[in-house]
């Protein structure tokens, strides 16, 4: 078998292909990897193995047709991550989050038509429901997002609708509530929150910190992805939850505890535009279907995340800072 995985420099693309390498998902065991990344600020070749017998890195980008044509042919699946996420970024420019997520995800899948490839996974988010102040969104709601960066990913979840029904494409899209884990870059919440705790620098907390978001660990996540990629529907959407709500001044007061600081140690900010309130996903068709269960308990998971970061400086500190791991 071989799967080619777009986006797979990134947090959550390459813990997928670190997993798909160590033969964690039995259904893709000892598969062939086309790991394509452009490797832009997000994307680091240092996430993935140096070297593996399974492993073939390609830097490209997931709008250039020619590209796709070449890597694709010859390859049973397509699990697309590669996409803009950052949302206070896309507020101050959402060019490049329309480029990509996109015509990318457009240009991937008019590829994967031309070369008949066999299954395809669309990985995305949340943030395409928008906010709610109550319940929880099942995959049958509207779309109603709030940031250039939820309405990117809103446009592209509705190319992989079209191009099922229009060409046949055999794809599935999972959308997962906020990830956290090791290898996140540290302009997220958690990671950022704990670098600059770790650097004795203030965390910067929006508003009154009253927002809420349902936490998921990016193991969970991908093996979610791995039961979509092996049993999930053509044309279905599964949402993929942790079963954590928690406001992000829970959060940050958590994050404190784990790294011994102090009330002091938060800033206020002002709040971001059109912050949404409050993230809740209904996950049950994804149990009931493909008998997916979260595995890691949030309370272990963030001390385990902690601990990793708190470890691995040599990581964090090039990518927070520039490759000389100090400030500029």
């Amino acid at each position: 078998m071989r799967i080619l995985v777009t986006g797979a420099a990134g947090f959550i693309g390459s813990h997928f292909v670190r997993r798909l390498l160590d033969n964690h998902y039995p259904q893709w065991t000892d598969a062939q990897v086309t790991a394509l990344d452009k490797l832009t600020y997000a994307g680091n070749r240092d996430n993935l193995p140096a070297a593996h017998p399974r492993l073939r890195f390609v830097q490209g980008d997931v709008c250039d047709r020619a590209l796709l044509d070449e890597l694709l042919p010859g390859h049973d699946a397509v699990v697309h991550f590669a996409a803009e996420s950052h949302v206070d970024r896309s507020l101050d420019g959402a060019s490049e989050f329309f480029r990509t997520n996109v015509l990318g995800t457009q240009t991937l899948f008019d590829a994967a038509v031309a070369a008949g490839t066999a299954r395809v996974v669309h990985v995305s988010t949340d943030e395409v429901y928008g906010s709610l102040d109550e319940g929880s969104w099942t995959e049958d709601l509207p779309l109603l997002p709030n940031s250039p960066y939820a309405a990117s990913k809103a446009a592209s979840d509705l190319v992989a609708r079209a191009y099922w029904r229009s060409h046949g494409l055999n794809v599935s899209v999972t959308r997962c509530s906020n990830n956290y884990g090791p290898y996140q870059h540290p302009e997220k919440l958690i990671p950022l929150f704990v670098t600059n705790l770790l650097e004795g620098e203030q965390v910067p907390l929006y508003g009154d910190g009253r927002n809420v978001r349902e936490w998921l660990h990016v193991d969970d996540h991908c093996r979610a992805i791995a039961l979509v990629l092996d049993g999930g529907r053509a044309g279905e959407v599964y949402n993929i939850g942790g079963g954590n709500e928690r406001t992000n001044l829970a959060i940050t007061q958590q994050l404190l505890e784990l790294l011994g600081a102090g009330p002091e140690a938060v800033r206020r900010v002002a709040d971001r535009k059109a912050h949404d309130l409050r993230y809740s996903i209904d996950d049950s068709k994804i149990r009931e279907e493909l008998g997916y269960a979260p595995a890691i308990g949030f309370e272990q998971g963030l001390a385990d995340t902690v601990a990793w970061y708190r470890d691995r400086p040599d990581w964090w500190k090039p990518v927070k800072h520039g490759s000389d791991g100090v400030a500029g």
